[in-house]
């Protein structure tokens, strides 16, 4: 596999600025034909799912794509200055009614990871991959970690951008199968440009990048979408804010987000994916089973919904479940929440744990 579609910024800067360019705009032109398609058949969550298809497709085929992060991040941004205006009075006044749904959240990441880091060494993977591979998110962070402790980098992402892909397929359309959600009823992505005034712009905007780079600077996980998020549901709890990002930026920031994920496969030899497909799908099935029965067991003492509650544990990225919630009119807001929280466990807490466990002081990697 090359470094060019999980390595990050390092290995993008690395290419000549005109074949980046080239490769950056092939990816999102074919990313937004995909969203745009699925956006006529009226499919849930078009812009990004089509983004998402079209691009993994054309990257396994072949197609000369890259994965930015430069560019994901600002379009981060306005994906989480829209989830902080789900924040309002109403929900901020039911949060100290989250508590079940929180410890299900402990109790899914702690059983997950220690049953998919026995999965993963099960399978003839080395302790520092198999614990990167394990973790219910985190895929940047657990790149680098395995990076640094001499692990299968390239196959830790390979899983992760797989788990990724498959649950943002099989959430969504397996709602539609289950009859929970119409498609004739899609939400609105956001409101039109002009029906957007300057000083709500304005003021949306500074949100956004004050959120970005104070999160960044506190080191807070994920800064670019939970610093805007917080930002933003301040602002809009003190009414300070009324309304969301407009919708064209929003479908942007999902041709962004898939195009993305679906370019992480890029250059990968074949044989190589089909191999760590299985060895995710087997995983990803064992994390989804694992959400639905913390979900149904929380649902007995937390007044959300079940479809709330699995996008709310379910094995997706922050942004990528937040924008199902989105787009399936499901409490924004509880699912990002919970997103967040995984997201601290796994970037802060769980790393901490496996290094006093397995690290290596001689430096030498994994057997």
């Amino acid at each position: 596999m090359t470094g060019r579609s999980v390595e990050g910024p390092a290995a993008a800067a690395a290419l000549p600025r005109r074949t980046w360019v080239f490769r950056l705009s092939i990816t999102f032109l074919v990313g937004a034909a995909g969203g745009w398609l699925f956006d006529q058949a009226n499919l849930p969550l078009a812009w990004m799912i089509g983004a998402l298809v079209f691009t993994t497709v054309g990257a396994i085929a072949g197609v000369p794509m890259i994965a930015s992060h430069k560019v994901r991040q600002p379009l981060i941004a306005i994906i989480g200055v829209m989830l902080g205006a789900q924040f309002t009075p109403e929900v901020a006044a039911r949060i100290p009614e989250w508590w079940a749904s929180v410890i299900a959240l402990l109790a899914y990441v702690g059983l997950s990871t220690s049953l998919l880091f026995w999965y993963f060494r099960r399978l003839g993977h080395g302790p520092v991959t198999a614990y990167c591979a394990s973790t219910p998110g985190g895929l940047n962070e657990m790149v680098l970690i395995a990076q640094e402790m001499r692990g299968d980098y390239l196959s830790v992402a390979l899983v992760h951008a797989t788990r990724v892909l498959v649950t943002v397929l099989i959430v969504p359309f397996g709602f539609i199968a289950l009859g929970l959600y119409d498609q004739g009823s899609r939400a609105s992505l956001g409101a039109a440009f002009g029906d957007i005034s300057l000083d709500e712009a304005a003021i949306l905007t500074a949100g956004g990048v004050a959120g970005y780079f104070g999160a960044k600077a506190l080191k807070i996980p994920a800064a670019a979408l939970t610093g805007p998020m917080i930002v933003s549901a301040l602002l809009h709890l003190v009414g300070a804010s009324t309304i969301a990002p407009p919708g064209p930026l929003v479908a942007i920031a999902q041709v962004v987000v898939g195009s993305t994920l679906g370019a992480r496969f890029a250059g990968v030899p074949i044989r190589r994916v089909l191999r760590l497909v299985v060895h995710s799908l087997g995983s990803t099935a064992i994390m989804i089973s694992l959400t639905i029965l913390l979900a149904a067991a929380a649902s007995a003492f937390v007044d959300a919904s079940i479809p709330a509650l699995v996008l709310a544990l379910a094995p997706g990225g922050l942004a990528e479940m937040s924008l199902i919630a989105l787009a399936l009119g499901i409490e924004a807001a509880f699912v990002a929440a919970h997103h967040v929280i995984r997201i601290a466990l796994v970037v802060l807490v769980l790393p901490t744990v496996f290094r006093r466990r397995f690290e290596d002081p001689g430096g030498r990697g994994e057997p």
